[in-house]
């Protein structure tokens, strides 16, 4: 069997040190979740303790099917106690499995920033990884700046990762935290630590400073590293962390390593990339490796011709490996694979030469050229993909809507705003009339097809909206542009009990009629999952 290498996710707290970047608390349940489908071993959450969003993470954890959920924080101040220390006493009460603690080992940062002794720097890292441990965490050691710290000092550097691998640390990963090392400079010092570090409880967390974080990171695999980690998209402060959406591939597919990720998940990978940039608002790196739109696309001529012949002339791997697509631009020919997987995920039983399939994936691309974006709304797709098979029942009828905003000064002389929206409708062979008012107007809206819907469908009583996202698709018309509605819902389950969150999209040049279609899809798929008449 291949060699194991662990995949370890920072999506959720270097990702968000990246400059625009600002993570909600869905924002972060949504993509853990997604990495934990991806099949990524560990997913870490945050720094608990800094920051209320990271604390709403914790309070209420997504539940993961197989990886692990970790706390990241700093080792015991100089001066105190691993026991007695509140920074230390917060990451690790968090609750998760996983304790991530990064400490010092380049003795620069102590002397001159810290003004902290080096025998104490060496027992902050031994006594926090130790109380982690004794605790019943699974501990990692972060060894900061290690690599410029191994070429300053290299005996007080492996000092550090001796007292951490003595106190019980699961994996001890070498951080090169300002990006600046080379791969060839990588492997040899990865190589000549594997002597003191076992291959399996080394690891390696690059940023992209040189643009060699991904190669820096492969060429730790090579010389021994059994623990990879890095972000999706390679989001990260400054130029980025190490992409994981890109080693992911080359580790399974170039050099033959054995991940959580089996050839099923890995067909993922383009959706999970997406989703992201779906849940940032952001349109996704087109020549991005392996996910990118133009990564497997061919212009007409010489190329086309031969990847028609041969694929293997121009595509390193088979898009649908990595669930991507071959575009053809002259032909646009390429999608279908895609919806199937699709349908097999939605668990729908259709055969390839079924001509619906066809016309979906035609329908699909329509709408995408319209803006309509499915990798991030997959209740919008789902009810696309059984709309095209006959198999969504009309809840209800739209006949109209007005949506009306008031901006005043009320009797207190403060300034507010209220909306309200009146909403005309058929169910059930009936006619509804209904206002409803709110503090904007998707929340008006939302409250006046509730009021009309609510009666007949009291399942809706449960459902709520979580996230709310406007992106604007052509800048250039200004404020007649056309814009598309991200919207997140959430339910506590039904009769399952399990707490489900679903995403819907809707496009327009009028933002609150995109934001009706999203809305409505949002109420259609909650009725259909559970199977309202």
């Amino acid at each position: 069997m291949a060699d194991r290498v662990h995949l370890y996710d920072t999506t959720l707290r270097d990702g968000a040190q990246t400059q625009g970047v600002d993570f909600g608390v869905a924002d972060k349940r949504a993509i853990a979740e997604a990495l934990d489908e991806l099949g990524v071993d560990y997913v870490e959450g945050g720094w608990p303790g800094a920051n209320p969003t990271d604390d709403a993470f914790f309070a209420a954890p997504p539940r993961f099917r197989a990886a692990r959920l970790a706390a990241f924080g700093m080792t015991r101040r100089a001066g105190r106690s691993a026991a007695n220390d509140p920074g230390l006493s917060a990451v690790i009460g968090a609750g998760s499995p996983v304790v991530t603690l990064f400490g010092k080992t380049w003795d620069f940062h102590l002397r001159e920033a810290l003004g902290v002794d080096l025998v104490e720097g060496v027992d902050m890292i031994g006594g926090s990884i130790a109380e982690a441990v004794s605790r019943g965490r699974e501990a990692i050691f972060d060894a900061e700046h290690f690599f410029d710290g191994y070429k300053a000092n290299p005996s007080f550097a492996r000092d550090c990762l001796a007292a951490a691998h003595d106190a019980g640390a699961r994996w001890i990963v070498l951080c090169d935290t300002n990006g600046g090392t080379l791969p060839h400079e990588i492997e040899r010092i990865v190589g000549e630590l594997t002597a003191l570090v076992p291959g399996d409880r080394l690891g390696i967390h690059c940023h992209n400073d040189t643009e060699n974080a991904v190669a820096n990171s492969l060429a730790a695999v090579r010389a021994g590293a059994r623990h990879v980690q890095g972000t999706l998209n390679g989001l990260g402060e400054r130029c980025g962390n190490a992409n994981l959406t890109s080693i992911i591939p080359n580790l399974v597919l170039k050099m033959g390593y054995a991940t959580g990720i089996d050839v099923q998940r890995l067909s993922r990978l383009t959706h999970v990339s997406r989703l992201l940039d779906d849940r940032l608002n952001r349109a996704p790196s087109r020549g991005a490796a392996y996910v990118g739109e133009s990564a497997f696309a061919h212009k007409g001529g010489v190329h086309v011709s031969a990847v028609e012949k041969d694929p293997r002339t121009y595509e390193h791997v088979t898009p649908e490996s990595v669930g991507n697509r071959r575009n053809i631009v002259v032909s646009d020919q390429a999608g279908r694979a895609n919806v199937l997987a699709r349908f097999r995920e939605l668990g729908l039983d259709i055969a390839a030469t079924d001509t619906r399939v066809q016309t979906l994936v035609d329908e699909v691309k329509r709408r995408e050229h319209d803006g309509f974006a499915y990798d991030g709304a997959e209740a919008s797709f789902e009810l696309l993909a059984r709309r095209a098979l006959g198999r969504v029942p009309e809840f209800f009828s739209l006949v109209s809507f007005r949506v009306i905003t008031e901006r005043r000064f009320d009797a207190r002389g403060e300034l507010v705003t209220l909306s309200e929206a009146t909403v005309k409708l058929d169910a059930r062979g009936q006619r509804f009339l209904t206002v409803g008012e709110g503090n904007g107007p998707v929340n008006a809206l939302d409250g006046a097809l509730r009021a009309a819907l609510g009666p007949m469908y009291p399942a809706l009583h449960d459902m709520r909206l979580v996230d709310y996202k406007v992106r604007i698709l052509t800048p250039e018309d200004g404020t007649r542009a056309v814009t598309r509605v991200m919207i997140e819902s959430a339910d506590r389950g039904g009769e399952a009990g399990a707490a489900r969150h679903w995403s819907t999209v809707g496009v327009s040049a009028n933002v609150i009629d995109a934001s009706y279609n999203a809305l409505l899809d949002a109420i259609t798929w909650k009725l259909f999952k559970d199977g309202a008449g």
